[in-house]
């Protein structure tokens, strides 16, 4: 399969091969006058010195009275008036002009009486032989201007389907794909040269492997902070469990769970960082899971169901990217904090929205960063980042973005529901069955609207 190239790298072939004809015609032009002048002036030369040696033979038998050669005359027709007026002054002189319709160099000196005595030598052959230079080193500046284009152009494609493919390998670590390599064939020939693109590509692998790495550190510190840390937590969740009633025991017990809960996060993002979460699929009615998710919160959120939806998806997974959705509305928002469900073309889609200062810039761009939070807000700023990472898993597509009126919106898109070919049409069930049809149609009217 051909791979097309971007519309830079189509740039970058345009200029090159543009400089490259430029730079040809420019040489086939300075060669092509440069040969020119040389060879005219070479056969000017003869054509002169021969009509020269022809005058000073016609001057001496002009003088001694004898007959003139043909060719050779005083005042003959057609001589040019220049040359004649340079003849008469007592100069001799040569000129080339057109004569009865073919080229003729003319060669003039001083007669008696005012008057010239010329020569003409006929100049046809020279001529040809110049007008066929001419055309010799035209085709051959095209024929060159021309392979050297398609050698040019053919180099320089081949640099700029190398340079595509390491953009295509950046744009893939970008997106997350650490094991993505340009593995350039120089880079992997120790004793081969090294063009300006291999080296680029082996800086690219470089950055990509050490990014991997410390990553994989990262990850692999994080997975063991949280467990070293559950244990002794658990002791201390159960002692704290054994203190007398009061304030200080109420802050203790409070700290120690906001402890738990961190771990808990830490030990989660380290999970969907390992790649290994495996979807639990199950058909669900997502009005009725928003409700239920809204009420685990204890929070005042509205909930909306434009109409209500099936969707195939792993429960446990989907309630807890919008539970983190609707708590982290309350937690950084302002009321009211509205969830909407409704269909759309390429999948049911959930809208969390709350009324306050929005989301910051850099969330909006990039996404939710792990401990990042501005403005002085609270948190960790691991509720956002396991939303998105939970909606991966589940193949769905979680937005962020600031309402034009104020509020932050998080907008989360999941997979429709796919019905088997040969799953019985919903006319024919109800033609089975019309109690359970009539059943069905009262539960969807029941479920067009609820608020919690």
């Amino acid at each position: 399969m051909r791979l097309a190239l971007p519309q830079w790298a189509g740039a970058l072939a345009v200029k090159a091969a543009a400089f490259i004809t430029v730079m040809c015609c420019a040489l086939a032009a300075l060669l092509g006058v440069l040969v020119h002048v040389s060879v005219t002036d070479q056969t000017v030369g003869q054509a002169r010195d021969q009509a020269l040696g022809r005058l000073t033979d016609a001057t001496r038998a002009f003088q001694a009275g004898d007959g003139l050669l043909p060719g050779a005359g005083v005042d003959p027709e057609g001589l040019p008036a220049p040359l004649r007026a340079l003849a008469v002054t007592g100069e001799r002189g040569t000129m080339v002009a057109t004569h009865r319709g073919h080229p003729t160099m003319w060669a003039a000196g001083p007669a008696d009486g005012g008057r010239a005595l010329a020569v003409e030598v006929d100049y046809s052959q020279q001529a040809g032989t110049i007008a066929g230079l001419d055309r010799a080193i035209l085709w051959s500046s095209v024929l060159a201007i021309g392979a050297t284009l398609l050698v040019g152009a053919f180099a320089v494609t081949r640099v700029t389907r190398r340079l595509h493919g390491t953009a295509r390998v950046a744009r893939r670590i970008s997106a997350g794909d650490l094991d993505a390599r340009v593995n350039d064939p120089r880079t992997r020939e120790p004793g081969r040269p090294q063009d300006e693109v291999a080296v680029v590509a082996a800086a690219l692998d470089s950055m990509a492997s050490s990014l991997q790495g410390k990553l994989l550190s990262e990850q692999r510190f994080t997975a063991d902070v949280a467990h070293e840390l559950r244990t002794p937590l658990t002791g201390l969740h159960a002692a704290a469990e054994l203190l007398p009633p009061g304030r200080p025991t109420e802050l203790v017990r409070d700290r120690v769970a906001a402890l738990r809960t961190l771990t808990e996060d830490l030990l989660e993002i380290s999970r969907l960082d390992a790649g290994r979460e495996r979807l639990e699929l199950d058909t669900e009615e997502l009005g009725a899971l928003a409700e239920r998710v809204v009420r685990a919160s204890g929070t005042d959120t509205e909930v909306r169901a434009v109409r209500e939806v099936r969707v195939e998806t792993d429960r446990r997974r989907l309630e807890r990217v919008l539970g983190n959705l609707v708590a982290n509305a309350h937690k950084h928002g302002r009321a009211p904090v509205e969830l909407t469900v409704e269909p759309a073309a390429d999948g049911p889609v959930v809208t969390v929205r709350d009324h306050g200062d929005g989301y910051p810039e850099y969330l909006v761009q990039h996404g939710p960063q792990r401990f990042r939070t501005e403005g002085g807000a609270k948190g960790h700023g691991l509720g956002l980042t396991i939303a998105v990472g939970q909606a991966e898993v589940l193949g769905a597509r979680l937005t962020f973005a600031n309402a034009l009126d104020g509020g932050a919106v998080a907008t989360l898109t999941l997979a429709p529901i796919h019905t088997p070919p040969h799953a019985q049409p919903p006319q024919a069930e109800a033609q089975a069955d019309p109690q359970a049809h009539a059943q069905a149609d009262t539960s969807t009217d029941e479920g067009q609207t609820r608020h919690t």
